[in-house]
């Protein structure tokens, strides 16, 4: 039976009065890893063993009522968002347990804190700075606790879940932001707007010998002088963790072709459903940590604390400087801009090939999958060379509205509560006179065969084209002109990769409600043809030059319907609209 917080509480702030602030992890030698009470005890316990310079809040309640616990921490006294501002402090944000069976960030962030706050490591560092700490963010699935739910991954003895209670995986939600785990941390960064945002997680995958990924954003996207800072910060953390005996990598090791080592790795820009792909279009920086599943944990949660300890380090260093870059960012976000926006990114065909430190391999046909199998001999290390495409480019780019976007009041209240999560600048209207704008009709469109986080993805591809419209009173008005202008693109341009559209949120308006019988549509037919000779070249033209619209009736007959006055002209038509002037 599970004991009651206040009893747990009452019971372990003493011995953590009285104690060091040690964690389950420290005192089993890193076998195990703690139950969410005993954050819920440390972050109480930490702030009152440092009652000037830790403030333990609450930012968020589970589905299933668990508090969101937080732990805010500088030695400046600046324990507020106001006084961070005030103090001209940069925040950088540190969470684990986003996926809370990768719970290396928790117990490296508790240890990492107390040495710094001791003076053993990052000496005065909290004095230039403000750390947000999130031990857990998915509270829920680490108490979904158990020994299988990391099977890739060695150790802890147990652990918690990949997803929430309500089955998210809140590093596919940040733009979505279906979870209310998601509204709470999204809550919490749009009142403290951090500087870096640093997610900690442990990988799946093959097993090889380097421990630990870095990678970072803006890097190859967003704002110019933020992604030369981007580099930079990776680089000085990469260079600190290798002095520490590390073999890190500044990209993320998955094969490109799913268990084939030979087959090399490629970098590129996560989407925005992704932390890293997210932050940099609020034109703050992100790092991405992800320990080595196949590394033990005593080494993942010892390679994790040097990375915050670093990361506390550089930002104390420069924290200043960047968050000026990032000011200026958020200025040239809100101006004009005539260059094409990019919605998403690949890596390009350049390859090199690089030396990665592995093991030796066989693959060999499986009498169980009845496919290739790939065992590693740990015991043999061994330098593969292997392909790397890392020369990361714009995949997709659209023009820039002049103005901004139009929604129209059906879908106004769903499209607002979605721009206030993001902190996003919009207006309600009055009634609108005609006016000039862009609609978007989808060309072809795909509905996803499955269902994805619990949406049906719709991806479309078509234009934007002038048209007019009059719209009734209790529109809204999303200018493009705001520091987060990225994240307006995001939301509501229809082909980018995480859009409201792509998610499913406008299926109905590409769903066809309305038809006419074959029977009518072959009388329809023939008097069409009857009338329009050109119309009947046309036809007879497709008819002779494709092959699977001159044996599909219904494409055939619906040749005709498109062309017909009963066809429905809103069908595949995006109902949200671009201005180039501000129309109120």
């Amino acid at each position: 039976m599970r004991l009651p917080l206040l009893l747990l509480l009452s019971t372990a702030l003493p011995a953590f009065a009285a104690g060091p602030l040690t964690t389950e992890a420290e005192r089993s030698g890193f076998t195990h890893t703690g139950r969410y009470a005993e954050v819920e005890a440390l972050c109480e316990a930490f702030a009152a063993r440092y009652p000037k310079a830790v403030r333990c809040l609450d930012f968020g309640t589970t589905p299933q009522g668990r508090p969101m616990k937080a732990l805010a921490a500088s030695t400046s006294g600046a324990l507020d968002p106001e006084s961070a501002r005030r103090e001209g402090l940069p925040v950088v944000l540190v969470q684990g347990g986003i996926h809370a069976g990768e719970i290396d960030g928790k117990d490296a962030g508790f240890l990492a804190l107390r040495e710094v706050l001791e003076g053993k490591a990052a000496a005065g560092a909290l004095d230039r700075q403000v750390l947000l700490f999130v031990p857990v963010f998915n509270v829920d699935g680490h108490e979904r606790f158990g020994a299988w739910n990391r099977p890739n991954q060695r150790g802890p003895v147990e652990m918690g879940w990949r997803t929430t209670a309500q089955n998210y995986n809140l590093n596919r939600d940040y733009l979505k932001a279906d979870a209310p785990e998601m509204q709470a941390m999204l809550a919490l960064v749009n009142e403290w707007d951090p500087l870096a945002v640093v997610d900690l997680h442990a990988t799946n995958g093959a097993q090889f010998e380097h421990d630990i990924a870095i990678q970072v954003e803006p890097l190859h996207a967003g704002d110019p002088a933020l992604r030369a800072i981007g580099r930079q910060w990776r680089d000085a953390v990469i260079a600190d963790l290798s002095e520490q005996g590390s073999l890190p990598l500044p990209f993320y090791p998955s094969f490109e072709v799913y268990d084939d080592p030979s087959s090399g790795f490629s970098d590129s820009v996560a989407p925005p459903r992704f932390s890293t792909g997210y932050f940099w279009m609020r034109n703050r920086l992100a790092m991405l940590v992800e320990t080595h599943s196949w590394r033990t944990y005593p080494e993942r949660v010892r390679s994790t604390r040097n990375t915050v300890v670093s990361v506390l380090e550089q930002i104390a260093e420069h924290g200043q400087a960047w968050q000026r870059a990032a000011r200026a960012a958020d200025l040239a976000a809100s101006q004009p801009d005539p260059s094409p926006a990019p919605l998403s990114f690949a890596a390009s065909d350049k390859v090199r090939t690089i030396d990665f430190r592995g093991y030796a391999y066989t693959r060999e046909p499986s009498e169980i999958s009845g496919a290739l199998m790939t065992r590693y001999d740990e015991k043999t290390p061994q330098v593969w060379q292997v392909p790397l495409r890392d020369d990361v480019q714009p995949s997709l780019t659209v023009s820039r509205p002049g103005a901004g976007y139009l929604v129209p009041a059906e879908h106004a209240a769903f499209v607002a509560g979605k721009l206030r999560l993001h902190g996003l600048v919009f207006h309600e209207l009055g009634a609108v006179d005609e006016t000039a704008v862009q609609s978007f009709r989808a060309g072809s469109k795909t509905f996803g065969a499955t269902p994805v986080e619990g949406h049906q993805r719709l991806t479309v591809v078509g234009e934007w084209a002038a048209d007019r419209v009059a719209l009734g009173g209790g529109a809204l008005f999303v200018p493009i002109r705001q520091p987060r202008s990225r994240v307006v693109m995001a939301l509501l341009e229809p082909q980018a990769p995480d859009s409201l559209l792509a998610w499913g949120w406008f299926n109905n308006h590409f769903e066809a409600k309305e038809y006419m019988e074959a029977y009518v549509a072959e009388a329809v037919a023939r008097e069409m043809l009857a009338a329009d000779p050109a119309l009947r070249e046309a036809f007879e033209k497709r008819l002779a030059e494709d092959a699977a619209f001159a044996a599909s009736p219904s494409d055939r007959l619906g040749f005709f319907y498109r062309r017909h006055p009963s066809y429905d002209q809103s069908l595949d038509r995006y109902p949200v609209l671009r201005v180039d002037s501000d129309p109120r």
